[in-house]
C-alpha cells in the first residue's frame, strides 16, 4: 500500500466505490479518478463483495446504507472470507451508534458525505499508508459511545418508528406518515438495530419490548395501511 496519497500524482492504488446513488457514486468516482489509477463504481453491497472477491483491491470507500444489505455488513462478510482491504465510510449517517459499529466491525474511515473531497482525498491517504482517519466532528463522539452500555436513547421520532413496528406496519406506510423517505425510515430502523446490539426487525421489537420502549397501543393509533 505504499506511502501516503500524494495529491502531485497519480496514485497506482486500486479502489472500489460503492453507493447506490448513481449521481452520488459518480461524483465520487470522478473526483478519485484524478488523483488514482483504477478506480471501480459498483451500486450495491453485492457488486461491492463480487468486485473484491474478483480482484486484489486496496481500498473500499462506501455508503452504509444501501439496498440490499448495509456497507458494514458486506465488510464483515468479505472479512469472514478472508479480505481485508481497507474500509471508508462515506456517508450521511452521523449517529453515534452507526459510527461506533462501523470502527467495531473494523473500519480504517469514517467521512461524512457533507465534509467530503478533499478531506475524503486525505482520510484515503492515511488509510493506505496504514493509519485510520475519523472525521474530526465525529471523533469526541465515537470515544463517548465507545463507553456506553445499555443507554438506550431513542429520539422522539424513532420511538414513534419503533412503535408503529410493532404494531407491524412497514417501513412505507410509517414514511408516508410521517412525511419522510423510506430510505429515513430504513436508517432509522439500522441505528436502532445498532443502538440495541440486534440484527433484525423481530429481534429489534422483542429487545424494545424487554427494555420497555414499546409502549401500550390500541387499535385506533394504528394509521390506514
Amino acid at each position: 500500500m505504499g506511502s501516503a496519497w500524494n495529491g502531485d500524482a497519480v496514485q497506482p492504488a486500486r479502489i472500489v466505490v460503492a453507493d447506490d446513488h448513481k449521481l452520488v457514486g459518480e461524483g465520487v468516482a470522478r473526483l478519485l479518478r484524478d488523483q488514482f489509477h483504477a478506480v471501480r463504481l459498483v451500486m450495491s453491497g453485492g457488486e461491492l463483495m463480487d468486485a473484491v472477491r474478483a480482484e486484489e483491491v486496496d481500498a473500499v470507500i462506501t455508503d452504509v446504507t444501501m439496498r440490499d444489505m448495509t456497507g458494514i455488513d458486506a465488510m464483515r462478510r468479505l472479512r469472514a472470507e478472508g479480505c481485508t482491504p481497507p474500509f471508508i465510510f462515506l456517508t450521511m449517517h452521523d449517529n453515534f451508534a452507526v459510527v461506533a459499529e462501523a470502527l467495531r466491525s473494523g473500519a480504517s474511515g469514517y467521512v461524512l458525505k457533507a465534509a467530503a473531497g478533499d478531506e475524503l482525498l486525505h482520510a484515503l491517504g492515511e488509510v493506505l499508508a496504514g493509519r485510520s482517519y475519523l472525521a474530526p466532528s465525529l471523533g469526541a463522539m465515537a470515544i463517548a459511545s465507545a463507553g456506553r452500555n445499555s443507554n438506550h436513547t431513542l429520539t422522539e421520532k424513532q420511538h414513534c418508528i419503533l412503535n408503529w413496528v410493532a404494531q407491524g406496519l412497514r417501513s412505507k406506510q410509517i414514511a408516508y406518515e410521517l412525511g419522510v423517505s423510506v430510505r429515513t425510515i430504513e436508517s432509522h430502523k439500522y441505528a436502532m438495530m445498532q443502538q440495541m446490539g440486534v440484527h433484525g426487525t423481530l429481534e429489534l421489537v422483542r429487545r424494545a419490548q424487554q427494555l420497555g420502549l414499546i409502549q401500550a397501543f390500541g387499535e385506533n393509533e394504528k394509521p390506514a395501511a
